[in-house]
């Protein structure tokens, strides 16, 4: 029962227009109901040709980054943040609590890593269980 539910969400989910979807929507899984909620998923992508710099200045971005995640945390905007534990293409994730993509680039575009040509974004909208935790 659960793998035909969860088949029946993804069909639901897959023939919805993403831009005219509420941002929440209820959905029943045998006698639980979940509450989806719209987020979107960033992945933090190395930069190939990014610009060399010294060290102080790379230090000097990497702050201004953690600081702009911080007051986005503060703000509620942003979720979920972090590295990745390994030296791949692929460097962190974050995820976003905004109401559209066009937000979500918004606010990444002014990423000081992002405007520093250090880091690129990928922005995926993403649904989870609202009050979904780490655990």
């Amino acid at each position: 029962m659960k793998i035909l539910t969860s088949l029946l969400f993804l069909l639901f989910v897959s023939q919805i227009s993403f831009s005219q979807a509420p941002r929440e929507f209820e959905y029943q899984d045998g006698d639980t109901t979940y509450i989806m909620k719209q987020y979107f998923m960033g992945f933090l992508m190395r930069v190939p040709d990014k610009p060399e710099l010294d060290s102080a200045k790379v230090m000097e971005i990497q702050l201004a980054h953690q600081n702009y995640m911080s007051e986005n945390a503060k703000t509620g905007t942003l979720l979920v943040a972090g590295p990745f534990g390994d030296d791949g293409d692929m460097r962190g994730i974050v995820i976003y609590d905004v109401a559209t993509k066009a937000e979500a680039d918004s606010i990444i575009s002014n990423d000081p890593a992002v405007k520093a040509g250090r880091l690129a974004i990928d922005v995926k909208l993403w649904w989870a269980a609202k009050g979904s935790v780490l655990k």
